[in-house]
């Protein structure tokens, strides 16, 4: 059995720190979920809200006395975070995040640890909103929506299922994957689709007669672009972090716009009808393989990602 932790530390009290916070709190997986977010207002709305026990304004001491640590922060910040925590966090103490790029948040942690800590289990909830803050936390946010785990060679086995187990108590498909693996996979069903609902707004929105294009936009232009009101600052951090899995996407997403266009521009049926009915075909498999997340776009391969087995921890 996986024994109840005493302190979980969220760091980071936006939308998904607030929601695993709150998640945990009402499933009762730890005695005090406690909260920090360099916004004191957001810590003292948590309170209020039900979605922390308690707030710290001292993160070190926090930290120090934490069996858990979540940090749901930009995957920039990482580093920064880890560099002071590094010499208060104990031995036994498990780490994990949420961010959507993982190689860059392991380089992170192997540059200020020296290697990989075992206890360190990076992960990424395919969850999210357009709404930020704690006010947009749900505790039940994750339910029916995949959580990826990276562990690597050395990661302790009892942590992987510690983290695991909190995922799947909070509703969450829990699964295994390579760090580089998962970085692919998100640039592909995750990264670049923001990117082109960014670029598709902004170029929209440059058009001489662009209040009657969003005016009259229909339900599809909608959906698409529903997700261009992200936040700006964590997808400048994603095309950082992941610059060259997205480059790749973007690369081969190029050669097939251009493919359409010269099809639409040479009238050339045949290659339309092709394109489109492929799509759609893609696009009805690819349903019966969804689970409705908020993200995701595309099924992983099992070699790519696994389940969790099933087993009681030691």
């Amino acid at each position: 059995m996986i024994e109840k932790l005493d302190r979980v530390l969220v760091i980071g009290l936006g939308l998904i720190g607030g929601s695993f916070a709150s998640g945990i709190k009402r499933q009762k997986l730890a005695n005090h979920v406690v909260g920090f977010d360099l916004n004191i207002q957001e810590c003292k709305l948590g309170i209020e809200l039900g979605v922390i026990d308690e707030y710290s304004n001292d993160l070190l001491q926090a930290a120090s006395e934490a069996d858990l640590i979540m940090l749901a922060v930009p995957v920039k910040a990482t580093e920064a975070i880890l560099s002071d925590l590094v010499s208060v966090i104990k031995p036994t103490a498990i780490i994990t995040d949420v961010g959507s790029t993982k190689m860059n948040i392991i380089e992170a942690a192997r540059h200020v640890f020296g290697e990989i800590p075992h206890h360190f289990v990076p992960g990424h909830p395919i969850a999210g909103a357009e709404k930020s803050g704690v006010t947009a936390a749900k505790s039940d946010l994750f339910e029916r929506h995949k959580v990826i785990l990276t562990p690597l060679t050395n990661t302790s086995e009892l942590a992987v299922k510690t983290v695991a187990f909190l995922w799947e108590s909070l509703g969450a498909d829990v699964l295994e994957m390579t760090p580089e693996r998962h970085d692919e996979v998100l640039a592909a069903t995750s990264h670049l689709p923001h990117i082109l609902a960014f670029s598709l707004v902004d170029t929209l929105a440059h058009e001489a007669q662009n209040k009657e294009i969003f005016r009259y936009a229909a339900g599809g232009f909608r959906d698409f672009t529903r997700i261009a009101a992200s936040d700006p600052v964590m997808w400048h951090d994603i095309c950082h972090a992941n610059k060259e899995a997205i480059l790749d996407q973007l690369d081969q997403f190029t050669e097939g716009l251009t493919k359409l266009r010269q099809a639409i521009d040479q009238g050339d049926s045949q290659t339309l009808l092709g394109i489109f009915t492929r799509a759609r075909v893609a696009r009805e498999y690819f349903s019966t393989l969804l689970t409705g997340t908020a993200y995701e776009l595309t099924p992983v391969n099992q070699k790519e990602a696994k389940p969790l087995q099933k087993k009681e921890a030691d």
